[in-house]
């Protein structure tokens, strides 16, 4: 088999029309044949290009609304061919198939239907059948054969057959073959996931999952470790659709962290305030509303300055120039926001190492979605995390129900702490974080670590006592014993929302009693591993 393999004869067909002329014409002023189908073949002509129909080699029209065009010997057979068997070439002589060197060929729209909302006749009608069993046929045949499937490649196979006098390297052909197999296993996983979902199938019995590169990284968690970023092509508004307006290219680190800070601030509804995160590390170490964005900011901030150092800041109203000032005074990694003034374009511009991202919205906290965890031999597959309680939902179980503003930090307390690794602990006062307990495996010991972080901060701020005193405190599971609850009352907290269901409940419940504590039950518990 030779290395390089001249390309005289291509067929084109394609649902993205993009870059579709000037690559028509470029493969015509090479010397190469036309062929195409349908509407692509309509764009070619119409640009002056002279083209071959499918139909007129296969002998057989379009037929079935164009479900059935390319499914014919005289297609694959000069896909398939391998040209230098001998008997291949006999029977390619014999019925008069002609070679294709090049397929060039776009799948069917099928994701942007789902994703607009389409319905399930029109989605069925939007599965690629001809196409993805051409490129399959021509990349099992890249020792001769040439198949392009994204318009990102079609300047380099240009370039490749300058560089060979019309012909490409069998290295070049592999390398499309790869990227044509991955494209066909994506679409196949986007069709079988969203019939398991149009079915109610929750756990089918294969499930494939799909991304497209959109970044390759330096490195991972660690300089020893290789990384790169996948996107999955939906429109959830976060740190894979933004728009990275300045700073350093995004680290494996920085993405993942960015991902935490802008899930949890999109809790937050812009029209109900001004709410600022900042996150270190995938945990919030400040979270907090405000009368204005530079409000909520500093709240947030005076939880934990000590590790706000080097975070990431998300907040849920576009950034100003006010906010923009206070966080150029320290160190941060990266800020997401929906938007961001000319202000604080301005006061950034000077930071240049500090990551601005904008994505024009936020996430919808309710809305379905997937999260997938790779183990050992396996994927672990569940719904993202969109439980949410509503204060009806709540159970006081305690003689003292919580005051009207108990009730809302409880409800604030209870949002952040869905977002924060198991056992979580979070101490509230005024619609802001004043203590965070986070990743502990006791989780008094959360109730310990949020409480003497609060102290920390009362000692730096020149408090006279921790922010704790007067607080609400949330745990995302059930307190085991009543030692975490007495902690968190020492620390100050006056109410208590957890998600109840403990063998010790009534142990519990008359601890807080005893210690005058307000308490109500979610019925709704929220690990975060």
């Amino acid at each position: 088999m030779t290395d390089l393999a001249p390309v005289t004869r291509a067929l084109i067909s394609v649902s993205d029309k993009t870059g579709l002329i000037d690559l028509g014409r470029a493969l015509a002023a090479r010397g190469v044949e036309l062929l195409s189908t349908g509407g692509t073949a309509k764009a070619l002509r119409e640009a002056g290009l002279t083209v071959r129909d499918v139909a007129e080699i296969t002998g057989f029209p379009e037929m079935m609304d164009g479900r059935v065009k390319t499914l014919h010997p005289m297609v694959h057979g000069g896909l398939l061919a391998l040209r230098d068997n001998a008997e291949h070439v006999a029977a390619m002589a014999a019925h008069g198939i002609g070679p294709i060197d090049l397929l060039v060929v776009n799948l069917y729209p099928f994701e942007e239907t789902v994703a607009r909302g389409a319905d399930y006749g029109t989605c069925i009608e939007n599965i690629d059948i001809g196409g993805p069993a051409m490129i399959r046929a021509a990349a099992k045949n890249h020792g001769f054969v040439n198949v392009v499937v994204d318009v990102a490649d079609y300047a380099p196979l240009l370039a490749e057959l300058d560089a060979h006098e019309g012909q490409t390297s069998r290295a070049f052909r592999q390398r499309l073959a790869l990227t044509a197999y991955a494209r066909t296993a994506a679409y196949d996983a986007a069709v079988s996931n969203w019939m398991a979902d149009a079915l109610g199938e929750a756990a089918p019995r294969r499930r494939a999952f799909a991304g497209t590169l959109a970044q390759r990284l330096r490195y991972g968690e660690n300089p020893h470790q290789a990384a790169a970023f996948y996107v999955d092509g939906s429109a959830r508004p976060g740190v894979a659709t933004a728009r990275q307006v300045q700073g350093k290219e995004l680290s494996y680190n920085n993405i993942n962290d960015t991902d935490a800070a802008f899930e949890l601030v999109s809790e937050f509804a812009p029209e109900d305030g001004p709410a600022c995160v900042i996150v270190k590390h995938a945990n919030p170490c400040g979270v907090a509303r405000g009368t204005t964005p530079r409000d909520a900011y500093r709240k947030a901030f005076d939880c934990d300055r000590t590790s706000a150092f080097g975070g990431i800041i998300a907040l849920n109203r576009p950034l100003d120039g006010a906010t923009a000032e206070d966080i150029a005074g320290i160190f941060t990694e990266v800020v997401i926001a929906p938007g961001a003034d000319e202000d604080a374009l301005r006061v950034f511009a000077g930071k240049k190492n500090l990551r601005l991202l904008l994505t024009e919205g936020l996430a919808d906290p309710c809305a379905p979605g997937r999260v997938i965890r790779q183990v050992a031999g396996g994927y672990l597959v569940q719904d993202r995390d969109a439980g949410h309680v509503a204060r009806a939902d709540l159970r006081v179980v305690t003689k003292r129900a919580p005051s009207e503003a108990e009730m809302a930090d409880l409800l604030f307390a209870w949002t952040v702490a869905r977002h924060v690794k198991s056992n979580a602990i979070v101490y509230v006062k005024d619609a802001a974080t004043v203590g965070v307990g986070a990743g502990q495996m006791s989780r008094v010991d959360s109730c310990r670590i949020a409480a003497r972080k609060a102290r920390d901060m009362a000692e730096l701020l020149g408090l006279p006592a921790p922010l704790t005193e007067g607080s609400v405190v949330a745990s995302d599971a059930f307190f085991p014993f009543a030692d975490g609850l007495l902690t968190a009352a020492e620390a100050g907290a006056t109410a208590v929302i957890q998600p109840g269901g403990s063998m010790r409940d009534a142990e519990v419940i008359e601890a807080a009693d005893a210690a005058g504590l307000a308490m109500v039950f979610t019925g709704m518990r929220h690990f975060r591993h």
